[in-house]
């Protein structure tokens, strides 16, 4: 940590970074007093194109063009949070709608993250993303799009390439149960499935994603090689050595739990969510124990955009440092969307997305829920 600390910024880019830096003719010199400069914010798991309400009603009340609408809001409200870059993991029925909004925002015509684009997830029939307990003579689209064997995984992924995503997401586990502290979950794509799909966006340079939450699902994915494996709510020692030794990323999400836990409909499903963020948080120690590499992401939409930095929290109640939990967000996330060595780290050469919040996050992580100031590509959003 540098203190007091001076960056440089021409154009898109840091130039220098110090206690002095060099002060060219004309430059505007925006003075943040004693807050505390970081990298921007990174959050592996977003949902753009949710908000809070009723999700399975939301994808069939609300039309694609409505929902896009929605999404560029909830771009803002991340971007004014200090989250700079986004990995966003489908888009819930709305298709490929999120290329217009990745596109929209590198072109400068909207404020938001950088971003990373899955288009619609993969499910198989009647998945957990499935148009499940509806009148089946109303023939409800899924929420994703569906593959039932390898080759229609392949056919997928490459439409889903075609149609601008940066990387597949796959529905691999779902949906779960605890029952007397036993955990269960049934597994969607085979691993011969996974490593089909794996093989076919490696074919192209991309990389898969898959919600997983726990056995076996977990251990086919890491075999397979995927990118992460989002919510990891249980992994086997298995499976825990394999993404060990391949990097393979863990991404929490305990915002989403809390979240659903404090907004249950009824006592007793309060008191389940509660029990499953409790055990999630005991697996999340052993993970950690095992050197499972963490990356923060959020699960945002379902809670209201803006907020996540909560996750932060979360990840430092349950086992992680302040430091560790920083490092999970804006070292592991540049490297899980691909942006390694641009974002990340205040340093020259690197893109200039700069936030500022109060204090010391090393000393109390809830102070990145107080972002001051944001800066993403040397442009000023927020001051």
């Amino acid at each position: 940590m540098i203190a007091p600390a001076e960056i440089l910024v021409q154009g898109e880019r840091i130039v220098e970074v110090g206690t002095t830096v060099a002060h060219p003719a004309g430059v505007e010199v925006i003075d943040l007093g004693d807050r505390t400069l970081l990298p921007g914010l990174i959050d592996a798991h977003v949902h753009l194109f949710l908000h809070p309400g009723a999700e399975d009603l939301q994808t069939v009340e609300e039309s694609v063009p409505q929902r896009t609408i929605l999404a560029t809001l909830a771009a803002r409200d991340d971007l004014m949070a200090g989250f700079t870059a986004e990995r966003d993991m489908g888009t819930e029925g709305a298709g490929s709608a999120d290329t217009a909004v990745r596109n929209a925002i590198n072109q400068g015509l909207i404020p938001g993250p950088r971003l990373r684009i899955s288009g619609n997830a993969i499910d198989i029939l009647g998945g957990h993303e499935d148009a499940n307990n509806f009148n089946p003579a109303q023939h409800v689209l899924s929420n994703a799009t569906r593959a039932n064997n390898a080759d229609e995984v392949v056919s997928v992924i490459r439409e889903q390439f075609k149609q601008g995503a940066d990387f597949i997401k796959m529905y691999e586990t779902g949906r779960d149960t605890l029952r007397d502290g036993k955990f269960s979950t049934p597994y969607q794509f085979t691993e011969a499935e996974l490593n089909a799909a794996v093989q076919e966006a490696a074919r192209v340079g991309r990389r898969v994603a898959v919600h997983a939450t726990g056995e076996p699902g977990t251990l086919y994915a890491a075999r397979a090689g995927v990118a992460s494996v989002d919510h990891a709510f249980q992994l086997s020692d298995e499976t825990m050595r394999l993404m060990h030794e391949k990097q393979i990323f863990a991404v929490p999400t305990f915002t989403i739990s809390e979240y659903f836990a404090d907004h249950a409909d009824s006592p007793a499903q309060s008191e389940s969510r509660r029990d499953m963020l409790n055990f999630h948080a005991q697996e999340f120690r052993k993970q950690l124990a095992a050197g499972v590499p963490m990356a923060l992401g959020s699960d945002v939409g379902p809670f209201p955009h803006g907020t996540q930095a909560r996750e932060f929290v979360l990840m430092v109640k349950f086992g992680m440092t302040p430091l560790a939990a920083l490092q999970a967000s804006i070292l592991n996330g540049a490297k899980l969307l691909g942006w390694n060595g641009q974002i990340g780290v205040l340093k020259s050469g690197y893109f200039a997305d700069v936030i500022a919040v109060p204090g010391n996050p090393l000393q109390d992580i809830s102070v990145v829920q107080k972002v001051a100031f944001v800066m993403k590509g040397g442009v000023v959003y927020k001051r």
